[in-house]
């Protein structure tokens, strides 16, 4: 594991205490890790949304049916 440092003003440094106290982190670096991952996640999810809604404003609609993903599944290099 890579090793960093980070500062931070009275006032942050405070609040990560808070919440090593009062949610169980074992570390300042657990808590840092759980808000870097949660961060990948709405990132991910922010750029699933971004796609749904290009796919919605993309043209007129489908019917996906079983028949539509069936056909779809046979085309080569779609899964």
């Amino acid at each position: 594991m890579t090793s960093m440092n980070v500062s931070l003003p009275d006032e942050l440094k405070a609040y990560v205490d808070l919440r090593l106290g009062q949610d169980g982190y074992s570390s300042a670096s657990e808590y840092v890790r759980m808000l870097i991952r949660q961060d990948r996640e709405n990132k991910g999810r922010e750029q699933l949304r971004a796609a749904l809604i290009q796919g919605l404003n993309s043209g007129e609609p489908i019917e996906a049916d079983a028949a539509y993903w069936k056909n779809k599944q046979a085309l080569p290099g779609v899964s």
